[in-house]
């Protein structure tokens, strides 16, 4: 059996360690994106721009239903990091089995309402006629895969608490090769359209499920899944939801505006929906990438207060910023850079909305993706506050500065001149603000922690002796 493998987080220099946490999570990411692109591409160069169009006109959707339940998952992080920080073996035991089972739980009431809310919720988008039917099918076949996905990304999240991030990696790349075979398979050879993109992932998502829970099941120690065992707990369900709600909660609300946003695309026509799909797949590279250093943020500075190692706070937050400009400024440099070749991708050249898919997914890219890596900084400055246990906060700060804003934008700027631009350069602007208001926020509860630390004599030097 294989033992929960750990990561020293609580000793030594930061930016190392934070790059060999990061990393195997951002390649996790983009291979990830790369089977989803997969999608995306065999669906545009096999089947056409209108599939293309049923495709990304889902995402949103897809984001939205998801991201409140995927978003407990950080609170799955968050709990088994503190018990892993004090010690608390029994805790562990307790979270992951609890984890399990709700991500279970959570899993079938997301595929019920997908299912039967898809295309209702597509309507109401304002999604074309022609467009409609098919993405409508996508979306009911995709989401039977939605409860795989839901325990993979909490199952996930308890190994990412160890600071095992290469695992998930092995699992999702075998996952993923299998997902391309099969989109080839359906698309082409048996013609199936979007409905063998959907039935593909579908299939790849219970096999990365099967790899990481056998992993889990064959772990020693408190990591160690028994099928026996699986049940809630009360007092860790309830810390796992308290924590990670909030989060869930930030990333529905999020995807409210990002649906509002769909909708203002959605009424420039099929072409435009395309090339903003195409877009948005090649912009959530860099997206993913500097994602993994936001979790990195949580894990770390998790075990740190756990292990009441407070003096490494500040020094996670400094090199947790400049590990995500590390990552970020090249990947949105080069996005822009290869902006064209890369949107060539998604279309067959053959296609006679080649040219406008070209244009109109550029116009993306200079106004939302070569800014990309300021919201790489505010996703971290959330992460470091989510980290020190403060979990509403950050909710309520991201809701007010990046979903507020927008759709404050969509019904004032955009209403007066309605045009891609005007629409798109809301994207940065939310970044700024809203990251300037988690600085505030990091500064102030830190401030507090220092001052308690004061006036509690903190035990930091103890538990490094005992590291």
């Amino acid at each position: 059996m294989a033992k929960a493998k750990r990561f020293d987080m609580l000793n030594g220099a930061l930016l190392p360690k934070l790059m060999m946490f990061s990393l195997p999570l951002a390649l996790t990411g983009i291979l990830q994106l790369l089977f989803n692109a997969a999608d995306v591409i065999v669906v545009g160069k096999f089947a056409g721009s209108t599939s293309l169009a049923a495709v990304g006109a889902t995402s949103a959707l897809i984001n939205l239903l998801t991201g409140a339940f995927i978003g407990i998952s950080v609170g799955v992080n968050i709990l088994v990091a503190r018990y892993i920080g004090c010690r608390d073996d029994a805790g562990v035991s307790r979270a992951v089995h609890s984890a399990i089972t709700l991500s279970l739980l959570l899993g079938v009431v997301t595929f019920l309402l997908g299912f039967f809310l898809s295309t209702p919720m597509l309507e109401l988008m304002g999604t074309p006629d022609d467009v409609l039917r098919l993405a409508s099918l996508y979306l009911r076949i995709y989401f039977i895969g939605i409860p795989g996905a839901l325990i993979y990304n909490f199952a996930a999240a308890i190994l990412r608490a160890y600071g095992d991030t290469k695992r998930p990696l092995i699992f999702l790349a075998v996952s993923g090769v299998l997902n391309v075979l099969l989109n080839l398979f359906f698309v082409i050879l048996c013609r199936m359209d979007v409905a063998g993109v959907a039935i593909a992932t579908v299939v790849s998502q219970y096999v990365s499920v099967g790899l990481i829970l056998a992993c889990l099941m064959r772990q020693e120690g408190a990591s160690r899944l028994r099928l026996k065992e699986l049940r809630l707990h009360p007092t860790e369900a309830m810390r796992m939801i308290q924590i990670g709600l909030p989060a869930g909660l930030q990333s529905v609300v999020f995807n409210i505006s990002n649906v509002m946003i769909q909708s203002c695309v959605n009424s420039f026509g099929a072409d435009v929906i395309a090339a903003n799909t195409a877009a948005s797949n090649i912009a959530a590279f860099s997206y993913t990438a500097m994602n993994s250093v936001f979790h990195a943020a949580i894990t770390f500075t998790s075990q740190n207060i756990g292990a009441r190692r407070y003096d490494r706070v500040w020094k996670i937050f400094w090199a947790c910023q400049f590990a995500v400009l590390i990552i970020g400024v090249p990947l949105c440099a080069l996005t822009t850079v290869f902006g064209p070749q890369l949107l060539g991708i998604y279309v067959s050249g053959s296609d006679p909305a080649y040219d406008a898919v070209i244009a109109m997914g550029m116009i993306r890219t200079y106004y939302v993706t070569t800014p990309y890596f300021l919201c790489g900084i505010m996703e971290v400055c959330c992460g470091m506050v989510r980290g020190l246990g403060k979990s509403w906060l950050p909710m309520v700060v991201t809701i007010f500065g990046a979903c507020v804003m927008r759709i404050v934008w969509i019904y004032t700027i955009f209403a007066w001149k309605h045009t891609l631009p005007a629409l798109y350069v809301s994207y940065p602007i939310s970044w700024v603000i809203t990251a300037a208001m988690h600085v505030v926020c990091f500064v102030y509860f830190w401030k507090r922690i220092r001052r308690k630390l004061e006036q509690t004599a903190p035990v930091a030097a103890d538990i490094r002796k005992e590291s």
